[in-house]
């Protein structure tokens, strides 16, 4: 496998690892809400991952991730429609999804 992928596939696993650790003192959503840094923290995290994604799939289309278009996606919409996101959807990606990436 190409060292570009590896590394951006670990900087996948380590933006995960964070944002669980960001959250890992959030007891409900309610708590994540009213945490400025840690929904910033969270929402970095998950612009590094849609972009390493589409890098790993530009360069190796063989490489498949399940929902790589929705990840991609959420990276564009938090980067270019910044105003847009919502609080809810963050922490259904977090609930939800990033468990199944990792």
């Amino acid at each position: 496998m190409d060292i570009k992928i590896r590394t951006w596939l670990l900087d996948i696993q380590q933006c995960i690892d964070e944002i669980f650790l960001f959250i890992a003192d959030q007891k409900d959503f309610k708590a994540y809400q009213k945490d400025l840094k840690t929904k910033k923290a969270v929402e970095r995290n998950l612009e590094i991952i849609g972009e390493a994604v589409n890098r790993i799939i530009k360069m190796d289309a063989n490489l498949q991730f399940q929902n790589a278009k929705n990840i991609i996606g959420t990276r564009n919409r938090i980067i270019h429609s910044y105003d847009n996101i919502s609080d809810e959807l963050i922490w259904t990606i977090v609930c939800r999804d990033l468990p199944e990436l990792k």
